[in-house]
């Protein structure tokens, strides 16, 4: 945050005018008033970032953002949004415009719209994600900048905006750099733009931030009352302020007032409550007001452990029946962005038979998040900490810190999650073990009500015997990892190998798998065929049925999606192929393998 703040008081000095107030993030946007600012948006592609560098170097110039008109026939402006061509927002550009399909860079988006100020009231602009970097500007002066590509982030604009017509630009870049989160390697597609909702939130001048709720475990349950703990921020730090929250079917209203700190918790009675579960996704209509605004929330209730080799979900030993997703559109490439594309993906997990998914390797669309618990489904969430960070760098741990911070800060009332993954396939090191357990420690000190884990990789295999030996072992409550034999390693070999996890924690293989193009055919020893991939399964279900402690799996992946890194042609053609399901949502003969293996658990 503190960068943010920087560079938009860098940009105000230059342009000499006030900035947008940065502000936290706003939680359950859904619920608020809002204007959507979907749709088209015009563009201009900048490959060398002239209508930001040419400004920086030269104020007086005519930088994209001030959206310039020429006022006399001989002024000399060289880009002109309005006859500039449009692309839908949401949306990622590579899919829109055949000459961004490939395309890392900058490109600038323009919407116009009208809008009038509530009287006595604030408004908040809002992105659900933009990929990479992100510069706002609104009515040509300087509102924003983020850095993250999959996290939401919003700023108080009401002074930038006037009654009738108001533009927005925004500036966004997404090159990869070897300090970023993710770094500059990574085996999905880079989808640039304005690839979440953008809205405009109104708002009371104090306004209830973010909330929680959850169950406290730590009181046993007797005579069928449990107790709910609820907490809540408002935007200011002020004493005073009244929060009601009611939640109406377990007749509970309680009203609390805020500290010096603007934050109120309480711990209520609960009388015979549901428990959440896949087989009973009870939710309940709760409302948290302030002043003459009421959010509404449907909020489950669940409690989630690891004890000893076992997962207990509400008190009762679980087996997660998983599959790894990116957030990929069903059908052909693409970001996806809206329920209906979650709730297709999210079917076909179900109809293979899954109670369990692994949303890889980042934060997903809050949508998928909100339809997964609402069909059921239990979810791993991950931030995008991949491969080689640049551990020692101390702005790259600051941006994995943040991104923790807000996708926590978004999903801690979604029941379904129940392990927040701090990272994936990380190198081992004594500078990577820092980092990763800060990341853990932070995690835990926002929110102990769920299970840290991240994606281990195997570092001792000898003779077929396998052992995982990782130091992030003691500061992860469930030990993950990935491993591709019949694949990258020991083809055809699963079935002689035996496994050594030497830590008395519940084990999940979070990735395994291999590729196979749909409808290709042919012997079980042939790569890239259906019938190699089905063997592949078969024998890996076999082999990791007999790991001691085994508590579920997320193999690698539900579908094909789109990765620079897979380029042979006829058969990879930018697809990574190890979905079970083709990038056309066929579905490949391992989906039965591994549909059947899931009704034995």
């Amino acid at each position: 945050m503190k960068k943010f703040a920087i560079i938009c008081c860098i940009l105000s000095l230059a342009t000499g005018t006030a900035t947008a107030e940065i502000v936290p993030q706003i939680a359950n946007v859904q619920s608020r008033q809002t204007l959507s600012l979907n749709g088209p948006w015009n563009y201009i592609i900048d490959v060398q970032e002239e209508g930001y560098y040419d400004y920086r170097m030269n104020p007086t110039s005519w930088g994209f953002f001030r959206n310039a008109k020429p006022q006399r026939p001989e002024d000399l402006i060289e880009y002109d949004f309005d006859k500039a061509p449009t692309m839908n927002i949401p949306g990622d550009w590579n899919t829109q415009d055949p000459r961004l399909f490939f395309y890392e860079g900058t490109v600038w988006f323009k919407r116009s719209f009208d809008y009038h100020q509530p009287s006595g009231r604030r408004t908040l602009l809002y992105f659900g994600a933009v990929n990479y970097e992100a510069r706002v500007y609104v009515n040509g002066r300087a509102a924003g900048y983020h850095i993250g590509g999959f996290t939401p982030f919003n700023q108080d604009v009401t002074d930038l905006l006037h009654d009738g017509e108001n533009t927005i630009i925004v500036k966004v870049d997404n090159k990869r750099h070897a300090e970023d989160v993710p770094t500059q390697i990574f085996d999905w597609w880079n989808y640039g733009g304005i690839t979440r909702d953008v809205l405009l939130i109104s708002v009371e001048p104090n306004y209830v931030e973010n909330y929680k709720l959850s169950l406290d475990t730590t009181d046993p349950v007797k005579k069928n009352i449990r107790q709910i703990h609820f907490s809540a921020k408002t935007n200011k730090a002020e004493a005073g302020h009244t929060i009601t929250v009611n939640i109406p079917e377990l007749k509970i209203s309680r009203q609390l007032t805020t500290d010096s700190n603007g934050t109120v918790s309480a711990t209520m009675q609960a009388k015979n409550l549901q428990l959440w579960s896949p087989d009973t996704p009870k939710r309940y209509c709760v409302e948290v007001s302030m002043g003459d605004e009421t959010i509404t929330d449907s909020i489950g209730f669940r409690t989630v452990e690891a004890r000893g080799k076992q997962i207990l979900l509400n008190g009762k030993p679980i087996f997660l029946k998983g599959i790894s997703i990116h957030e990929e559109k069903p059908y052909g490439g693409g970001r996806a962005n809206s329920t209906a594309d979650a709730h297709t993906l999210l079917s076909w997990a179900k109809e293979l038979g899954c109670n369990f998914v692994r949303l890889a390797h980042y934060p997903h669309n809050e949508y998928a998040v909100r339809e997964a618990e609402r069909m059921g489904i239990l979810v791993w969430s991950e931030i995008p900490v991949y491969w080689t960070i640049a551990w020692t760098n101390k702005k790259t741990y600051q941006n994995a810190e943040q991104q923790l911070t807000d996708m926590i800060s978004r999903d801690q009332n979604r029941a379904n999650i129940i392990i927040w993954s701090i990272a994936n396939e990380t190198p081992h090191s004594n500078e990577r073990d820092q980092f990763l357990s800060q990341l853990s420690n932070h995690a835990r000190s926002l929110d102990n009500t769920r299970l840290i884990s991240m994606a281990m990789e195997v570092t001792s295999a000898s003779n077929y015997h396998n052992r995982l030996n990782d130091n992030m072992n003691k500061y992860v409550d469930v030990v993950s990892f990935n491993q591709y034999i019949g694949w990258y390693r020991d083809v055809n070999d699963a079935a002689k190998m035996t496994w050594e996890i030497p830590y008395d924690k519940p084990v999940i293989i979070s990735e395994f798998g291999g590729g196979a193009k749909y409808g290709l055919h042919g012997d079980k020893n042939q790569r890239w065929t259906e019938e190699f991939q089905e063997n592949l399964y078969r024998e890996n279900c076999a082999m990791i049925d007999k790991i001691e402690g085994l508590a579920g799996t997320t193999p690698w992946i539900l579908k094909d999606f789109r990765s620079p890194r897979r380029v042979l042609n006829d058969i990879q053609d930018y697809y990574n192929r190890k979905g079970l399901f083709s990038d056309n949502g066929e579905k490949k003969k391992a989906f039965y393998v591994l549909k059947d293996w899931y009704t034995t658990k």
